[in-house]
């Protein structure tokens, strides 16, 4: 590959980008008991591939593997925030491995702090980065046609849908179909 088809490389820790009134940050062991209350809810389960029931070792066993995810270079896995400690949710960077120049973002909050626009300013802020400090062509997502919440964050955080055909995938045993979103440097979001 040449320079312009080479994967980028994720940057190193600590990451924490900030903007739209939410500070990422990376999670620590000291966040496994406020995972389990974020992460154990059915709606969680149901649209993400994470354990269920998340208890305290599913959140150990996620902390181990994202901090292994991160030291390999293949994910960044963020908690968010607004005051820069207590996590309310996360999003995920990693690069999709379909296509060397893109980057991938996944998210989620606890069911406690829903409605409040947290992952649409935490999936602006992630892909405004990917887009300036990485320099991707293009930052997407993945959701189930029938996530109303998920599809709603996509668009508020600048999201179109894409051409892409759907992919079929797997989750827990269920078949799913997810619509490519995407977001270009020169896309806005509303407002």
């Amino acid at each position: 590959m040449t320079g312009d088809e080479s994967v980028y490389e994720l940057p190193p820790a600590p990451l924490r980008p900030a903007g739209h009134g939410v500070r990422l940050r990376e999670w620590t062991v000291q966040d496994s008991a406020a995972m389990v209350a974020l992460f154990d809810d059915p709606d969680i389960a149901r649209f993400t591939p994470l354990r269920s029931p998340f208890d305290l070792e599913a959140a150990h066993d996620y902390l181990a593997k994202a901090f292994d995810h991160r030291a390999e270079g293949r994910r960044v896995q963020l908690a968010i925030t607004v005051d820069g400690r207590t996590p309310l949710g996360e999003v995920v960077l990693f690069p999709n491995p379909d296509a060397p120049r893109e980057a991938e973002l996944g998210y989620t909050v606890g069911p406690a702090h829903r409605g409040r626009g947290l992952a649409a300013r935490a999936v602006r802020v992630l892909a405004e980065y990917a887009l300036r400090e990485l320099a991707v062509r293009r930052v997407i997502l993945r959701i189930e046609p029938e996530n109303a919440p998920s599809n709603a964050v996509a668009r508020a955080a600048g999201f179109v849908v894409a051409p892409d055909p759907p992919l079929h995938r797997e989750i827990r045993g269920r078949p799913v179909t997810l619509l490519t979103w995407e977001r270009y440097p020169q896309d806005a979001p509303p407002g």
